[in-house]
C-alpha cells in the first residue's frame, strides 16, 4: 500500500468512530524508516483517553490491515506496516519526548553510579524508543528483561571506550 492509500484507510477508520478528521499530514523520520501520519481530530479523547489505549489500538489495527493487503512474498519483519505510526493531536510525539527524557535521566544515573538501572515496565513501543535513543552511547548498553506486563528496559553501564 502506498502512503495515500494508508492515509485514506486511517481517515476512514477514524470517521467510523464519528470523530471528524480536520487535517492529516505525513512526515518521514530522519532515519527514513518510520512514516508518521499526524492527524488533527475534533474529538481526541476517544483515542488518547486512558493513556492512549485507543490510539495504540488504531495503530495496531492499521498495521494488521496493511499486512493483510500485502502479498505473502512481501510480508516480513521490516514490512511497510511496521514503519507506520499514527499520531493524534500530537499525543505520540509528546509521549516520545517524555520517554527520551526518562531515558536520558536514567542513562545519566547509570553513568553516575556506574551500575545497571531498571526503568519502569513499558510497552514494546516505549522500550524500542529507549533502545533506539541510547543505541549510539558507547558506555551504555540496553536490554529488555522480564515477562509480559512487567517487561522493562535495563540500562547497563559498560564503561568508557
Amino acid at each position: 500500500m502506498n502512503k495515500e492509500e494508508i492515509q485514506n484507510l486511517i481517515k476512514e477508520l477514524i470517521e467510523k468512530t464519528t470523530t471528524a478528521v480536520r487535517e492529516i499530514s505525513i512526515n518521514t523520520e530522519d532515519d527514513g524508516k518510520t512514516t508518521w501520519f499526524s492527524i488533527e481530530v475534533s474529538n481526541p479523547h476517544v483515542f488518547i483517553g486512558r493513556g492512549g489505549e485507543g490510539l495504540f489500538a488504531l495503530n495496531h489495527l492499521v498495521r494488521r490491515i496493511i499486512e493483510a493487503r500485502m502479498p505473502n512474498t512481501e510480508r516480513q519483519e521490516n514490512s511497510p506496516a511496521s514503519t507506520v505510526m499514527i499520531d493524534i493531536n500530537g499525543f505520540q510525539k509528546k509521549r516520545k519526548e517524555n520517554i527520551h527524557a526518562i531515558a536520558h535521566m536514567m542513562a545519566e544515573r547509570a553513568r553516575y553510579f556506574k551500575s545497571s538501572i531498571e526503568v519502569d515496565p513499558m510497552s514494546a513501543f516505549e522500550r524500542r524508543i529507549i533502545h533506539e535513543f541510547l543505541a549510539n552511547e558507547t558506555d551504555l548498553k540496553t536490554e529488555s528483561t522480564g515477562e509480559g506486563l512487567s517487561r522493562r528496559v535495563v540500562i547497563k553501564y559498560v564503561g568508557g571506550i
